[in-house]
């Protein structure tokens, strides 16, 4: 006999952790990430308030197909994107749930720097609030930038997979999480560099991992926590054609 939990004992279960989490949040309420004042539990997020919920940049269209930054204004016929213009991607297209900005950007420092983990529940409702985002992880496979051994064992976690399952708890519909990459090359922080200098510094830096299987048929999203030049996610799916991907895309959290 099978001691894994029945759909009506994981309901229950389900049941039991939000109803423990309300008491907690009535005992304790969480803290705005925007203003620091008090979180209502009427608020669509856990840890932005109802006031400052509003002055996040979710992203829709118009946006760039290639970083997924949005065009303000009239919008006619094919437009430049200046945020990753020289970006010849080796993916399909890039999306964003929102500008890394605000509290977006709070969001991003506050699990990448500070072990935020916290953060994540309101990362991925943003997220399933897109239809568009929606859409696009149904049925793929996410796969995760990967970190370097070195920098993983001095953070201790990669932010990237955590996004990546949060996005998989977010959208029932969504693929699997599975590390198809690993990172070949150590190197510093690419944030003093150009985007010329990242996209040289990042060619070859990301490999298939060994024993995992790429395949032809199936469709791939790399997923990152944040879209800055283009040149990590790139190479990253260069590394996937490589292996044998043909379908890939890009999403991330924000993009800044």
């Amino acid at each position: 006999m099978s001691d894994a939990p029945t759909k009506s004992t994981a309901g229950w279960a389900g049941a039991m952790r939000a109803g423990a989490q309300a008491v907690q949040d009535l005992v304790f309420p969480p803290v705005c990430l925007g203003c620091g004042g008090v979180c209502e539990a009427t608020s669509p997020l856990r840890h932005v308030c109802e006031h400052c919920v509003p002055t996040i940049t979710r992203v829709r269209r118009p946006h760039c197909e290639t970083c997924g930054h949005p065009f303000f204004g009239e919008v006619e016929g094919e437009r430049i994107c200046p945020h990753c213009e020289g970006l010849f991607p080796a993916y399909g297209t890039a999306k964003t749930v929102t500008l890394f900005k605000g509290v977006a950007r709070r969001m991003v420092i506050e699990l990448k720097y500070h072990e935020g983990l916290h953060v994540l529940r309101d990362m991925g409702a943003l997220l399933a609030m897109n239809e568009e985002l929606v859409e696009l992880v149904a049925g793929a496979t996410l796969v995760p930038v990967p970190m370097h051994p070195r920098k993983f064992r001095d953070r201790g976690f990669n932010q990237s997979v955590l996004w990546a399952e949060e996005i998989a708890q977010a959208v029932p519909e969504a693929g699997p999480v599975s590390e198809l990459l690993e990172r070949v090359q150590d190197s510093e922080s690419q944030t003093a560099y150009d985007r010329r200098t990242r996209r040289k510094r990042m060619k070859n830096a990301f490999a298939g991992r060994e024993g995992t299987a790429i395949t032809a048929e199936s469709r791939y999203i790399l997923v990152d926590d944040v879209f800055t030049t283009g040149s990590t996610l790139n190479a990253c799916a260069h590394a996937l054609r490589r292996a044998g991907a043909v379908s890939i895309d890009v999403i991330t959290f924000a993009h800044g």
